[in-house]
C-alpha cells in the first residue's frame, strides 16, 4: 500500500470515529483529547498580553445567535480604513501577534474568527459548497454591519483569502484593497485527491493526547503550537465543507506570497492578465515559506503598511 492509500486510510478512520460514535466510544473521545475553550482562552490570552497597544477582545454577537470572537487593536485609530485581517484554515487571531502592533500604528486593525474555528460559534452548514461558502461570506458581511464598518482593507491568509474574495466579489463597494497572502489554487486539489471526502483535521483530535506534539517540529515557541492544537481541536461543524468549497471585479488585489511557498505562485500572473483594466500587485517575500507573516513579519508589515497608506 502506498503512503498516499495509507494516510487516506488514516483520515477516513479518523472521520468515521468522528462522525458516527457509538456507546462508550462517543463518551470516551471528550477525555481523550486533551483541549477545551477554557485552555483555548488562557493560551490565547498569554500570546495577547504580548501586544504593546491598546486592544479590545470580546465576542461579536450576530442577529442569527451566532458568536464571533474579535480582537480590535488601536480602537482609537478613527481617521483612516480600519484592516481587517481573516486567518486560514487551522488558524486564529494570535497568529497574527508579530503583526498587530506595526500594522495598527496608523490605523485600526480587526481579526476575529472564522466560524466553526477557534473561539467562535460552531453551527451546521449547508452540506453543498455554495451553499457553505454563501454562509461564511453572509456572517463576515453581518459582522461587518454589527461592528459599524463602512469600509476596509481586507487581507486573507490561504482560506481567509479565499473567503476575502468571495466577500470582495459580492460586496466590491465595502472593500478599498483587497491582500491576498498567497491565492488557493492547485496543491488544495493535490490535497483533496489524497484525502477524498476526509476531514483535514479529524486525525489531530483522534491523537488525543499526542495532539498538541503534532504541532512541536514547525514551531519553536511552545504557546503558539499549543495555541493551534486547541484552535483546532474542539468539535467541528464545518470542515468538511470548507474542504469541498476549495474544489471549486474592480477591487485593488496584491497577492503576497513567500519565495519559500509550496504553492503555485503563477496565480498572481494569471489575474494579473485577466484584469487589464484593474490594478493588481504581485509580490514574493524572499525568505519566506507559506506562513509569510511570521516567517518575515518585519518585511511583511512594512508591505501591508505601504498598502494601507495607499488607501488612506
Amino acid at each position: 500500500m502506498g503512503w498516499a492509500a495509507v494516510v487516506k486510510q488514516l483520515f477516513t478512520m479518523a472521520d468515521d470515529l468522528e462522525q458516527h460514535p457509538q456507546g462508550w466510544l462517543s463518551n470516551w473521545l471528550p477525555t481523550w483529547r486533551p483541549t477545551s475553550m477554557s485552555q483555548l482562552k488562557n493560551v490565547e490570552a498569554r500570546i495577547l498580553q504580548c501586544l504593546q497597544n491598546k486592544f479590545l477582545a470580546r465576542y461579536v454577537s450576530l442577529p442569527n445567535q451566532n458568536k464571533i470572537w474579535t480582537v480590535t487593536v488601536s480602537p482609537e485609530q478613527k481617521h483612516h480604513t480600519p484592516l481587517v485581517m481573516v486567518h486560514g484554515f487551522g488558524g486564529g487571531v494570535g497568529l497574527w501577534v508579530l503583526n498587530m502592533d506595526s500594522l495598527s500604528a496608523r490605523c485600526t486593525l480587526h481579526t476575529f474568527h472564522l466560524l466553526d474555528f477557534g473561539r467562535c460559534s460552531r453551527p451546521a452548514f449547508p452540506r453543498d459548497p455554495e451553499g457553505a461558502e454563501d454562509e461564511f461570506v453572509t456572517s463576515i458581511e453581518t459582522w461587518q454591519e454589527t461592528m459599524g464598518i463602512p469600509s476596509m482593507t481586507l487581507l486573507g491568509h490561504s482560506l481567509g483569502g479565499f473567503l476575502a474574495t468571495s466577500y470582495s466579489i459580492k460586496y466590491p463597494d465595502r472593500v478599498k484593497h483587497l491582500i491576498l497572502i498567497r491565492a488557493p489554487p492547485t496543491w488544495v486539489k493535490a490535497v483533496a485527491s489524497v484525502l477524498g471526502r476526509s476531514n483535514p483535521l479529524a486525525v489531530l483530535r483522534v491523537a488525543g493526547p499526542w495532539g498538541p506534539g503534532l504541532f512541536v517540529d514547525f514551531f519553536e515557541d511552545d504557546t503558539i503550537s499549543e495555541y493551534i492544537y486547541h484552535c483546532n481541536a474542539q468539535n467541528p461543524s464545518g470542515e468538511m465543507v470548507f474542504k469541498a468549497m476549495m474544489e471549486s471585479f474592480g477591487v485593488p488585489i496584491t497577492m503576497i506570497y513567500g519565495s519559500n511557498t509550496w504553492i503555485d505562485t503563477s496565480t498572481g500572473k494569471k489575474v494579473k492578465m485577466q484584469r487589464l483594466d484593474s490594478y493588481v500587485g504581485d509580490m514574493e517575500i524572499e525568505g519566506a515559506s507559506h506562513h509569510v507573516y511570521a516567517d518575515q513579519p518585519h518585511i511583511f508589515n512594512a508591505v501591508v503598511e505601504k498598502i494601507c497608506d495607499s488607501v488612506n
